[in-house]
Order: structure tokens, then C-alpha cells, then sequence
């Protein structure tokens, strides 16, 4: 699917740089910094906040997302994560397992903030732990989930559907 930016762009300048493709959910977004495990990468200031989510949101607690509009949107999914998305703060993070080098693909590990996806895909990022179907951390074996970082919102949702007998 393509996606016609509505906001300025770059929207991070010095900080992200988007790869445009024609092939569908192709184009992806590549660091332009190096920072190290963990440390600060940009806040999430331009987004809307919607009740439905589609590919294009973010889930930012139990009953809402969020539509971000800047080129925050082309950080796509890897099972083996460059940045984590704290929803709770509007925060991007390097992931607390790894540096962050020029050059490296800025991905986030979607059932991090995603207990539910309103479209779930077959992952192909191609890391030694790739965990195959990703359709949200709600469908997710308790012990994949660990290895990850995950927002407080999947994280209660998790434990609700444990108490629940799921």
C-alpha cells in the first residue's frame, strides 16, 4: 500500500531518512545517527488520536491508537527491534538490547504496543528469532513476549486475559 505523506518532509532531518518504493508496505526508514543501547531517539509530537486502528496506527493505550503524521510512520516491524515505541511517554527509544548505527533500518517489534492488529502479516525480517505470523501481542506464547520490551497498556491487557483463563 502507498502512502501520500500530508506532513513536511523530512519531518526528522538529521535523524531519519525515508526510502521511498513502489512495491506495497516497501518503503522503509534508515538512521541517519548512531546512538547507543537504550538512549533517547525523538519524542511523538504530530499525530492524531483515533478510536480504529488500520495498519497506519499505533495502539497508545487499551481503547486508542494513534495516527502518527510524520516519517515516524515508515518505522516498520522486525522481531529483532532497532528502536522501542513508549506509548505511555510518546517516546522512541534505541532498543535497550542493541546500538543504534547510521545506516540501520529503524524498525519496532509491533506487538509491543499492538495487543490486537486490525491486520495482522506473515514477518518477514528475516532475524534468527523471526516469529512468523505477528497479529498482535494478544496471540502471542508468554515466552516470545518475553524476550521483548512491551508498553504498560499490552502488558495489562496480557495479564487481563491470563486472570481470565486465555
Amino acid at each position: 500500500m502507498s502512502l501520500t505523506p500530508t506532513w513536511k518532509q523530512p519531518s526528522h532531518p538529521g535523524l531519519i531518512e525515508v526510502v521511498g518504493s513502489d512495491q506495497p508496505f516497501g518503503s522503509y526508514a534508515i538512521s541517519l545517527v548512531s546512538l547507543p543501547a537504550g538512549a533517547h531517539f525523538t519524542h511523538i509530537t504530530d499525530y492524531t488520536l483515533v478510536d480504529e486502528r488500520s495498519y497506519a496506527t499505533v495502539q497508545a493505550s487499551a481503547t486508542q491508537s494513534v495516527l502518527v503524521h510524520s516519517d515516524l510512520l515508515y518505522l516498520n516491524h522486525s522481531c529483532d527491534p532497532t528502536l522501542e515505541l513508549d506509548m505511555s511517554r510518546f517516546e522512541v527509544r534505541v532498543s535497550r538490547s542493541k546500538a543504534l548505527r547510521k545506516g540501520d533500518r529503524l524498525t519496532f517489534f509491533y506487538p509491543s504496543t499492538e495487543f490486537q492488529m486490525a491486520q495482522p502479516f506473515d514477518c518477514r525480517c528475516d532475524a534468527a528469532q523471526c516469529k512468523g505470523r505477528i497479529a498482535g501481542a494478544n496471540l502471542m506464547a508468554s515466552d516470545d513476549l518475553r524476550q521483548y520490551w512491551l508498553n504498560d497498556h499490552v502488558e495489562l491487557q496480557l495479564r487481563e486475559k491470563e486472570s481470565a483463563g486465555g
